[in-house]
């Protein structure tokens, strides 16, 4: 079924007649037990809740003047907010008027999934393996690009599903991606890949690339509003940030400062265009 034929259903239909089976039952309990775990875990993991930051882990590698496309440190309060949505996704997905819902049957498993990735990320972080916490969260990711086809493709049993499942998951998969880019910089940089006279140059090209990436999402899931216009406002939070950190330093880089804060505004506005444009069609 084609996105445009998906995008007709109406919202009353992403919840089957049938009676919750077993395996329902099963998701819910352990996505809600898991995501605990995972939450609790990653919290204190990054240092919100007595661990050790993650700007001090590793040696700093991820520290904000680390590289050109280190974000400021203000830039990880974002994560309290897809924390919060996460849980209250947990907590929504386990209701028992929830259990036959087929939206939440098609993701739950794979958002259980990203929170585990995520909270292995930050371990390895913490174990100051730069190398593996590329491939972990190249694969966290990959996992929030599959829930978002998921989300694409099945229309939300309303706005407040909407905003717990499209708004949280659109929020994790965009500051994710910056996330990779700022995980790759920093995994190159302390390995003394490039030199510091190339910094700008590969920082303008992969804030390029993260900016087609930002434009792809925003094509992709111009039929869910809510997900799209999540994704655009975490990418250009990220980025945001890495364009004041090169402005006001002490890792100071106009170059970069500017192409990121051109990024950042691409990644806020084509999501907005691209809902417009499909809701004119």
């Amino acid at each position: 079924m084609s996105t445009d034929d998906t995008s007709q259903v109406s919202d009353a239909a992403t919840t089957t007649g049938d009676g919750p089976t077993r395996a329902d039952r099963v998701r819910q309990v352990t996505v809600l037990i898991g995501a605990v775990v995972a939450i609790a875990g990653a919290a204190v993991g990054s240092g919100a809740a007595g661990g050790q930051p993650i700007q001090d882990a590793a040696g700093g590698a991820l520290a904000a003047d680390a590289t050109v496309l280190a974000p400021d440190s203000p830039a990880f309060s974002i994560w309290s907010v897809i924390y919060a949505g996460l849980a209250v996704f947990a907590v929504y997905q386990a209701l028992p008027a929830q259990a036959t819902n087929d939206r939440l049957r098609s993701v739950s498993w794979w958002v259980l999934a990203s929170m585990l990735l995520n909270a292995a990320w930050i371990g390895v972080i913490q174990g100051g393996w730069l190398w593996l916490s590329v491939v972990v969260i190249a694969l966290l990711v990959a996992v929030l690009a599959v829930i978002l086809v998921r989300l694409v493709r099945i229309p939300a049993g309303g706005w407040f599903e909407s905003l717990v499942t499209d708004g949280t998951v659109g929020l994790y998969l965009g500051w994710a991606s910056v996330a990779t880019l700022a995980d790759v910089a920093a995994t190159l940089t302390a390995e003394d890949i490039g030199t510091s006279a190339d910094a700008s140059i590969w920082g303008v090209v992969v804030l390029g690339a993260g900016t087609a990436l930002a434009i792809a999402y925003a094509i992709f899931a111009a039929s869910r509003p809510t997900v799209a216009i999540a994704i655009g406002l975490a990418m250009a939070w990220g980025i945001g940030w890495i364009s004041a950190g090169r402005f006001n330093g002490p890792l100071i880089d106009e170059t970069v400062a500017v192409a990121a804060a051109v990024a950042a505004a691409v990644a806020l506005v084509a999501p907005l265009v691209t809902v417009g444009m499909r809701r004119r069609g």
